[in-house]
């Protein structure tokens, strides 16, 4: 067969490519359905943008789901752009749809680790596969999404909301120094991975959920902070802060709350729906 450009070889900007070896996904049973959603928040990031994004994310021009220039393992940003944001915050929002809220932000700064910048993506889904891997051994799924930035005095580094049980907390902060020595080779480095719950308690989403909610958007809003001009505006972000040049993927997102993930659910609604109509015809 003839070999792949290395464009080519890597997956859209919020679809993990089957290509890849490092899986990006748990494919672990659903956490049962007894648990309440957490609301989203009266105002803020996630509120002001989710009514216009839920069914139509999917459709976005970054969302394809398929390889080309803009996904080449080569190539430059320097903001997060509009399409971005928007698949960001449709799959948040789905993440909360589904069971699985961002609970926990996990920052890790890749260069301080001698990771250069275009090998971040490829750490941070070995990172990934390591935290998926630990909690589906215990039946249990994740979701997640991951921003990257850089920039002079700022240094490459990953933002990660994922959403992490509480009583699975323990054993993945025992593990995750040791994951960045696998990923790294080198002896892990003080300050170099940050991991705090959202809210800052254990379990704030299900104890809590509307105080919850408004953290993650206040944390949310931080983790787009790099968002260009334009998203900016159309999203009425709140804070703007030079995202830094990335090489390669700038942001991604778990399958399970990706675009093909949210079209589905839209869909499955959709007939539900038809469904009832007819039923009361």
């Amino acid at each position: 067969m003839p070999k792949q450009d290395a464009c080519n070889r890597h997956g859209g900007t919020f679809e993990t490519s089957p290509a890849c070896k490092f899986g990006e996904v748990s494919k672990a049973r659903r956490r049962p359905k007894t648990r309440r959603k957490p609301p989203l928040p009266d105002a803020g990031t996630i509120r002001a943008v989710s009514n216009s994004l839920i069914g139509v994310a999917a459709n976005l021009s970054c969302s394809t789901g398929r390889g080309g220039a803009r996904n080449c393992a080569y190539r430059e940003s320097h903001a997060l752009s509009e399409a971005q944001v928007g698949s960001l915050i449709a799959a948040t929002d789905h993440a909360r749809m589904i069971g699985l809220p961002f609970n926990r932000m996990i920052t890790i700064h890749w260069e301080a680790a001698g990771i250069p910048l275009d090998g971040m993506a490829k750490a941070t889904g070995r990172f990934i596969d390591l935290m998926t891997k630990l909690l589906a051994r215990k039946g249990q799924q994740t979701a997640w999404v991951w921003v990257h930035e850089g920039g002079a005095g700022k240094g490459g580094h990953c933002h990660l909301l994922a959403h992490i049980p509480a009583e699975r907390v323990s054993a993945m902060m025992k593990k995750q120094k040791g994951w960045l020595r696998r990923i790294t080779g080198k002896a892990y480095r003080a300050k170099v991975i940050h991991s705090d719950p959202i809210g800052g308690r254990l379990g704030l989403e299900w104890s809590n959920p509307e105080l919850h909610a408004a953290n993650l958007a206040t944390v949310f809003g931080y983790v787009l902070k790099g968002a260009a001009p334009d998203a900016v505006a159309k999203f009425g972000l709140e804070r703007l802060e030079p995202g830094g040049l990335v090489i390669g993927k700038r942001c991604s997102a778990s399958q399970n709350i990706g675009p093909s993930a949210r079209k589905a659910h839209s869909d499955l609604a959709h007939s539900a729906r038809t469904r009832a109509k007819g039923k009361e015809v």
